[in-house]
């Protein structure tokens, strides 16, 4: 599964199209008439304030120049949200990489002092593919032992379409499989990106009927906060909230940290594991 920026772009726009109803925007929907689901291409460049022609070279990924201002009032009119818009920017007006994309730098001594230094909460590192850079004890109790690993299985995406284990981990393991790819989809759109991450998408394509499926849904969102419940054989059932940090000096790489509530069973669960 190759990712064809112009391709995706059709393919996410329609996407949006079809999950707005024309009742919202006191548009006739006809009944049965309607072929389609969603707006119509002709209804949705209306709302826009964009010509036909223009909203359609758009959704066809036509190489033509859109502005800032035609991409929002597209994002508006398709109700996107926050991530979604810079999705459709990334997709719709890339910026030009110079030369062959550069890796992130070896990580600084300070940064494995800081996760060491977080001993109470689990802690990794993880880049645009999700590949696991660095972790802490706790982190290795509540997941998986990434040190055990051979490094191209350091990964979080792969962990969790493969490994059954920490499939297992996950209460609602489809909405974490879900977070995955959304995070996967928002960072390989860029283009410095993609070749890099290609590899890891033709793999979980091939070898994961679900992560097919859930690719194909276009979903895509921000990795910056939220909770998991987890379903842990030492530690019970407990759920932790993670909030992301991007890392000074390494763009492609974020530190995610999750914390239980004081007090609460997950605070207790947490010390099980560290035990």
């Amino acid at each position: 599964m190759t990712f064809d920026r112009r391709a995706e772009l059709g393919e996410f726009l329609r996407s949006r199209r079809a999950r707005l109803r024309p009742e919202e925007f006191g548009l006739a929907s006809y009944g049965r008439l309607r072929r389609v689901p969603g707006l119509r291409r002709e209804e949705l460049a209306q709302l826009a304030g964009v010509s036909v022609d223009h909203y359609v070279r758009l959704e066809q990924g036509r190489s033509v120049q859109f502005s800032a201002e035609v991409l929002d009032a597209v994002a508006k009119a398709l109700l996107l949200d926050p991530a979604e818009r810079e999705y459709l920017h990334r997709l719709a007006r890339p910026v030009p990489s110079v030369g062959k994309p550069v890796g992130s730098p070896p990580l600084r001594p300070g940064i494995h002092s800081l996760l060491s230094a977080i001993s109470g909460a689990p802690a990794y590192i993880v880049d645009h593919r999700t590949h696991v850079w660095a972790w802490n004890r706790p982190a290795a109790a509540l997941i998986i032992d990434w040190g055990e690993l051979p490094d191209e299985e350091r990964n979080m995406a792969r962990l969790v379409f493969l490994d059954d284990c920490v499939r297992d981990l996950y209460v609602d393991w489809w909405a974490r499989a879900r977070d995955v790819v959304a995070f996967l989809r928002l960072d390989i759109a860029r283009p410095s990106v993609v070749p890099t991450a290609q590899p890891l998408i033709e793999e979980l394509s091939a070898t994961s009927p679900e992560f097919r499926q859930i690719w194909a849904e276009h979903h895509i969102k921000a990795k910056q906060h939220g909770s998991y419940r987890y379903r842990h054989p030492l530690a019970g059932e407990f759920e932790l909230a993670y909030e992301t940090l991007r890392l000074p000096g390494h763009p492609d790489l974020a530190l995610v940290v999750h914390t239980a509530k004081e007090g609460s069973p997950a605070e207790e669960a947490l010390r099980i594991l560290m035990r």
